[in-house]
C-alpha cells in the first residue's frame, strides 16, 4: 500500500476533500538521488493536490489523515496509461513499415494511428480501473489544533 498524509479541507456529503503535498515518497525512496520526481517536487515547492475520498471514518475539516492506494492498482494504471499506447505505437510503426517498406510516411502515420488507438483504449479501460486505483482513507491522525496528552495516572 502506497500511503500519503494530508489534511481534510472540505466536507461534501459522505466524502471529504484531502489536500496533500507530494514530498513524503521522496524521503523513503532508495532512488531519490537520481529521480526526476524529487527534482520536480523541489522545483514546484511540493505542489499541493486535492482529492475527494469516501469518508467512512468520520473525518472532519482540519483533521490530518492518511490516504492509501494499493500498489497493484497503481502498477496496472501505469501500465495501461503508458505501456498500452507505447506498444500500439511500435506495433503500428512496424505494420506500416511492413505493408509499405519504401514509404517512411506510412510508418509514421500508422505509428501515430496506433498511438491514438492506444490512448482511446486506455481511456475506456481506465474508467473501469479507476475504482480500484482511487485513494482510500486509511486512518485519522491528530488534527492540526488538537494536542494529544498522556495522563500519568493511567496504567
Amino acid at each position: 500500500m502506497i500511503t500519503e498524509s494530508g489534511q481534510v479541507v472540505a466536507e461534501r456529503g459522505d466524502q471529504v476533500w484531502v489536500q496533500t503535498i507530494r514530498q513524503s515518497a521522496c524521503q523513503s525512496c532508495r532512488a531519490r538521488q537520481g529521480c526526476g520526481q524529487k527534482l520536480l517536487a523541489e522545483v514546484s515547492g511540493g505542489r499541493a493536490n486535492q482529492v475527494a475520498v469516501d469518508n467512512h471514518l468520520g473525518a472532519r475539516v482540519g483533521d490530518r489523515v492518511t490516504l492509501g492506494i494499493p500498489e497493484a492498482a497503481l502498477l496496472q494504471a501505469s501500465l495501461l496509461v503508458y505501456g498500452l499506447p507505447l506498444v500500439l505505437f511500435v506495433a503500428g510503426t512496424l505494420c506500416g513499415d511492413w505493408l509499405l517498406p519504401n514509404v517512411d510516411g506510412a510508418a509514421v502515420v500508422s505509428g501515430l494511428a496506433g498511438l491514438g488507438v492506444g490512448f482511446v483504449l486506455a481511456r475506456r479501460r481506465g474508467r473501469r480501473l479507476s475504482a480500484q486505483a482511487c485513494p482510500r482513507l486509511l486512518r485519522i491522525d491528530a488534527g492540526h489544533d488538537q494536542v494529544l496528552t498522556i495522563n500519568p495516572t493511567d496504567p
